[in-house]
């Protein structure tokens, strides 16, 4: 097992650095000129050449690659164009909104999915089936940036429950939750949906297996038989699914970040690409890529856990 875990984070090592070249290609490749945007379309021509070698802009890509490689090794992001400050520091200020509300999203969705699955695959063809799988579809096709303004016209404008946006910081961790609450909510819905369809099928599938059919010879429950033997077993693609998930909870949730104005990554990726703050978002990307890949990785070894088979 050790060997294969090995293998795999060589692999992912080298998914990093095919992905950085990647995202430095395409983000050099973008037209125009990031020191003429932030002076205008008046500015001189020997002013503009200052500001590009102060932003670290003069030189071949090779050379900027390997410098910017080099940087993110050392924990050095770069300095921002706009802010004039480091990339470092504007990360540590968003993550610890946008990291928080993928945690709580992903919570919420593995409350809901988990029962709802479980209620799907007990009930088989009956109603409560049929009415989940429907509820699910819904979930999957609302947007849920739509779902999100739904939310803050009931619980915000409405009733009053929540605030509309903006984020209060930890200071007051109750009042950091709830600000959280509403985002965490329109992003659980189609992941939730997802999910609980997901786990329903593989506890489909696991039930029709011969070892289930014995334990029910031998006098086990149909529930027993649900938690304690087909649950473990449908794991998997469950486990797949919440690594996914997760990722696209930590780096896709911009739309929602921007609908509740939370200071997140996600807006900082959006501010970062209106203002042509290219280093901002080339980082910042990159390290949400890197994210991606450790909790692939993490997942791999979740397998592990879930199923002795695959140990060996």
């Amino acid at each position: 097992m050790l060997r294969a875990l090995a293998f795999r984070a060589l692999s992912l090592g080298l998914s990093l650095v095919v992905a950085s070249v990647v995202i430095f290609g395409m983000l050099q490749g973008v037209p125009g000129d990031p020191a003429a945007f932030m002076l205008g379309t008046g500015a001189r021509p020997d002013t503009v050449a200052a500001l590009r070698a102060e932003l670290g802009l003069e030189g071949g890509l090779v050379a900027r690659y390997l410098d910017w490689v080099g940087g993110l090794l050392r924990g050095d992001l770069g300095v921002s164009y706009t802010y004039r400050v480091p990339v470092s520091g504007l990360v540590l200020d968003r993550i610890g909104v946008s990291a928080p509300l993928a945690l709580y999203a992903l919570l919420l969705t593995v409350v809901v999915a988990i029962p709802v699955g479980l209620v799907a695959a007990a009930n088989r063809g009956g109603a409560a089936d049929w009415g989940v799988m429907g509820a699910t579809q819904l979930g999957i096709a609302v947007p849920n940036f739509w779902f999100a303004m739904l939310l803050v016209l009931l619980f915000a404008v409405t009733l009053q429950w929540f605030s509309a946006g903006g984020f209060p910081g930890w200071g007051d961790p109750l009042a950091a939750i709830k600000a959280l609450t509403l985002p965490a909510v329109a992003l659980a819905l189609p992941q939730a949906s997802i999910l609980a369809r997901v786990l329903r099928s593989a506890l489909l599938d696991t039930l029709d297996a011969d070892y289930v059919r014995t334990a029910r010879a031998k006098g086990l429950s149909r529930r027993g038989v649900l938690l304690r033997h087909a649950l473990r077993n449908a794991l998997i693609p469950v486990l797949t699914i919440l690594g996914l998930q997760f990722s696209f909870l930590l780096a896709g949730a911009i739309i929602i970040e921007n609908v509740f104005f939370l200071p997140g990554l996600g807006r900082l990726i959006f501010q970062g690409i209106t203002q042509r703050d290219l280093i901002v978002v080339q980082s910042v990307t990159m390290l949400l890529v890197a994210a991606v890949i450790c909790v692939t990785f993490l997942v791999e070894v979740a397998y592990a856990w879930a199923d002795p088979r695959l140990r060996r």
